[in-house]
Formats: C-alpha cells, structure tokens, sequence
C-alpha cells in the first residue's frame, strides 16, 4: 500500500513537472510570439517611416524641378524681352556697313612645289659596274680570260645603265618643265582673276559714287541683309534709289504683333502641381510693339547711313509694313505702320544711344500708326507700288506717277497728323490728341514764346465743301472751356462769309483754308500736295 501511494505521487509529480514544463514552454512560445510581433511592428513602422520620408524627398524634388521649369520659361521669356527692348541699343556698336575697298583681293598662290623633279638622278658610276681584276695564282689558273669576259660584261651593263638614266632624266626634265609650265599658267590665272575682280570692285565703286540705281541699291540690300535681328524677325525688305533727288527708299516687312510674348513669368502651383502663365498687361504688350516698330525704323535708317552713301544718299524714306489678315474681309493685307524720312545730316544729330525711339520718332515728324499693336495704316510718307518692280530694281517707280500726295485720299487720323507736323515744323510743341477723349479737339500745340506764347487748340476738317459756321462757333466754345489762347480751324476746303465775321468780331481764331494750307505746307514742310475741289477757292 505504501509502495502504491509512492508510485502515484511520483506519477503525479512526473505529470506537475510535464505541465510545469508545458506551461514554461507556452509562455515562451508566447513571449517569442510576442516578441516577433513587437519586431514586426517595428520593423513595419521604421519601413513606413521610410517611405514615408522618401515620399517627401520625392516630393520636395518634383517641386523643386518644376520650380526650375517655371524659372526656366520665365527666364526665357524675359531675355526675349530684353532682346526686343534692346533692338536699337544692341545694334549701335557695330555696323553692317562697309567700304568697297574691303572687297578688292590679293593673288593668294602656293609655293611652287617642284615633285622632286628639280633633283636630278645619280648618273651610273663605272667604279660600281667593275670587276676586280684577278691575282697572280688567278692568272696562273685561266683567270684572264675569265676577267675579260667579266670586264666585256661589265662595260655593257654599264652601257645600259647610262642609256636607261639619260633618258630618265630626260623624261624628268620634260616632267619639270611641264610642272613649270602649270604653275606659270596657275599664277597667270589667278592674277588675271584678281585683276578682274578688282576691276569689277572698281567699277562698282565708281558705279556708286555715280548713283547708279542698280548698284547703290544692290550695295544697300547687302547691308541690310548683313544686319542680325533675333529669331523670328522677317528680315524682309525692298528698295528703291532716285538718283535725281538722292534718297533711298526702304520698303520693309515689320514683324507681326505675335512677337510680343503674351505672358511675362511662369509659376509653379503645388496644389494643382501645374506650371501657369502669368498673363503681359494689354498696356505692356502695346507700348512694347511700338517700340518694336520704333526700333526697326531708326536701326535700318541708321545702318543705311553708316555705309559708303555720303555723296550718293542723302535722305532715307522708311516704310514699315506688315503683312497680316485683314479680320474684317479675311483677305491678306500689308497695312503700313511708320513712315518716316530724314536727311542725312539731320539723323547725324541724333544721339541714338540716349533716345527714346517712339520719341524720337516724333522728333523726326514720323507719320505712325496710332495704334500700331492694332495694326490700324498710315499712309507712306512716298507712297507708291513697288510690286511691279522686281527686287532691287534700279528702274524710278515715280516715274509715271504723280509724287504729290492728295490731302482728300488721307484718312482722317493721316490728317491731323500731318496738321501736327506742319505746326511743329513752324515752331510750335504739337501731339495729336486721341480721338474718343478729344472733346472736340483734334490737336493742342503750344507756342513756346515767352510774350505771346499760350495753349492753342486745333481743329483739322478734311472736307471737300464749304465749312459751316458752326464748327467755328464750337471751336470758340472748345477754346472758353480749355482757356486756351488761340484757336485754329484748318481745312482742306473753304469757309463761307458767315464764318469770316465771327473770327472778326472773336479775334482769337484763325482760320486756314485749301489755299493758305498748301502754301504752309510747301514753305515750311516742303510738300507739294493735291487738293482737287470742285470749286476754285481764292486765297484770302
């Protein structure tokens, strides 16, 4: 019994101590589970921890490129405008123009080059051909005749030896003499060339100095072809030389109001992660365009001038056109946007690396577009076509025309600009005011004379009839409501009785009909102009 109850306990014990050990084992099993976990958890955290922060260098380097595009694009855009504001200033420092003489060239001949012909050959030397003579054993054992026959075929070798080199030397002194022969008719040649070429140069020169049409404009065309614009300028252009008035007569393409970039920077959006425009203001685009054309028109007549022409051009007539699509008809059309002449010693006074060019223009009485962005024409200072004459054609395209212009073809606008030149011209400070806000006014000159001087409003009327009283009753209210000092009313038809009294008894108005305009025009512009009415109207 006692024995019993032994082995049962031990048997008990045997059982705690498994389950103890079981128990040990699965609390191990789960703190290694636990422990895996843990390091899973971490292990997954530390990972996302990573992406998490390889997702933001990610994304700080895609702003950052797209940062750059955006600076990039600007910045492309700002050194197209720095070229387009720099047309003129940019240009002054070389010139396009040159000197016939430059053009005249020199005989450039190589060294004669002989081939090794000069040398002559080594003549055959007997000593080489000569057999050794045989001793006196030699002698003594048939060596005589052996020598003999040695010698006989020796003399002959040596015989034919110098057969074979006197006629190689032959044959190289016919090779020299030819090789001479070629180089004396290549020198010949090329100096005839030269000679020929330098002779043209001279002609052309002298064909220069003389005004030739052909040559002056063909010299002028190089030069203007030499001038660099940036990309996307035309560059296009035709001339015209009048031998007999000493101007030259540019007709060139302007480049189309595309040229402006209609944006003025880029910017990176990160919310959206788009690169946007940001849009030129209407203002900026416009002003910059007339500078564009402004620039165009002094860089071209100032090239021109800076070349040989002193003597053969003494004034420049530049026209500058664009050719475009007219939005009303959907037809091609090549409206007219700066005219503008000048002489040469009146351009000589301009300082071209201080002016503003759309105020020098003005100095110049150029006739420009008004809004030149909206490709609104003038009409040329020298209006003719040049599509009948081919490019450079030396043949008078005025030879068949009538040069004088018709005050009664001129737009309105052309009018009153011409009107502002014609005061400026006799002494005054004139602008052209602008049509929608002129209330009534279509230019104000002030004169600058210290005693009589004062603001005087002006009215231009292109009419082909009578000028009403009225208008010149308003133009006394217009002059009452200004303060100004003076009124003038010009016009290119004429004024009735009624209207003569009331500038009487006003005293501060001045009247100037057809008559009295064409006589201002020819003494203080020079301009000869056609007014064609259907009346005479007397001068008064």
């Amino acid at each position: 019994m006692g024995q019993r109850r032994g082995f049962v306990a031990e048997l008990q014990r045997d059982v705690a101590r498994r389950r103890h050990a079981a128990e040990q084992a699965q609390r191990g099993a789960v703190r290694e589970a636990a422990r895996i976990d843990r390091e899973a958890q971490r292990t997954w955290r530390e990972a996302q921890r990573a992406q998490a922060a390889d997702d933001r260098e990610r994304a700080r380097l895609r702003v950052r490129e797209r940062e750059a595009e955006a600076a990039a694009q600007t910045a492309h855009v700002e050194l197209r405008i720095g070229e387009l504001a720099t047309l003129l200033s940019s240009s002054l420092e070389t010139s396009p123009g040159f000197a016939f003489h430059v053009l005249r060239q020199k005989a450039t001949l190589p060294p004669f080059d002989a081939g090794g012909l000069d040398v002559p050959a080594a003549a055959p030397q007997w000593a080489d051909f000569e057999p050794a003579a045989p001793g006196a054993v030699g002698r003594a054992f048939g060596g005589a005749g052996r020598y003999e026959r040695a010698m006989a075929q020796a003399r002959a070798e040596y015989a034919g030896a110098c057969t074979e080199h006197e006629a190689a030397e032959a044959d190289r002194v016919r090779q020299f003499a030819e090789r001479q022969d070629s180089y004396v008719r290549l020198v010949a040649g090329e100096q005839q060339r030269v000679r020929e070429h330098n002779a043209e140069i001279d002609r052309l020169a002298a064909a220069f100095a003389a005004g030739e049409p052909d040559v002056v404009t063909a010299y002028m065309a190089e030069i203007l072809v030499s001038s660099v614009y940036p990309e996307g300028f035309p560059h296009g252009y035709r001339l015209l030389y009048r031998p007999d008035s000493q101007d030259l007569v540019v007709d060139y393409e302007l480049p189309d109001t595309d040229i402006v970039p209609e944006h003025r920077a880029y910017r990176y959006v990160k919310k959206s992660d788009e690169i946007t425009a940001v849009a030129r203001p209407a203002r900026d685009r416009k002003d910059l365009y007339r500078s564009v054309v402004a620039q165009i028109a002094l860089r071209t007549m100032r090239e021109v001038f800076d070349g040989e022409g002193a003597g053969v051009v003494d004034a420049v007539v530049f026209n500058g056109h664009v050719s475009t699509i007219d939005r009303a008809t959907g037809q091609p059309t090549r409206p007219c946007l700066v005219s503008v002449t000048a002489t040469r010693e009146k351009f000589s006074g301009l300082v071209l690396a201080q002016v503003d060019p759309v105020e020098c223009l003005r100095r110049l009485n150029a006739l420009v577009s008004p809004h030149p962005y909206d490709l609104e024409p003038v009409r040329p200072v020298v209006d003719f076509d040049l599509s009948s004459y081919r490019f450079i054609e030396g043949k008078d395209a005025l030879a068949d025309l009538d040069g004088r212009p018709n005050l009664l073809d001129m737009s309105p606008t052309e009018f009153e600009h011409l009107v502002r030149q014609l005061f400026e011209a006799m002494g005054m400070n004139s602008w052209v005011t602008q049509a929608s806000r002129d209330d009534g006014v279509d230019a104000v000159a002030t004169n600058v004379d210290p005693i009589v001087g004062g603001l005087c409003v002006i009215q231009a009327k292109r009419y082909r009839n009578v000028v009403g009283v009225e208008s010149v009753r308003a133009l006394a209210g217009v002059m009452d409501d200004k303060r100004a000092t003076k009124g003038i009313l010009v016009t290119t038809s004429w004024y009735g009785t009624a209207s003569w009294d009331f500038v009487s008894r006003h005293g501060r108005i001045e009247l100037i009909d057809s008559p009295r305009l064409k006589h201002l025009l020819r003494e203080h512009l020079d301009l000869d102009v056609l007014i064609p009415l259907k009346r005479t109207v007397a001068p008064r």
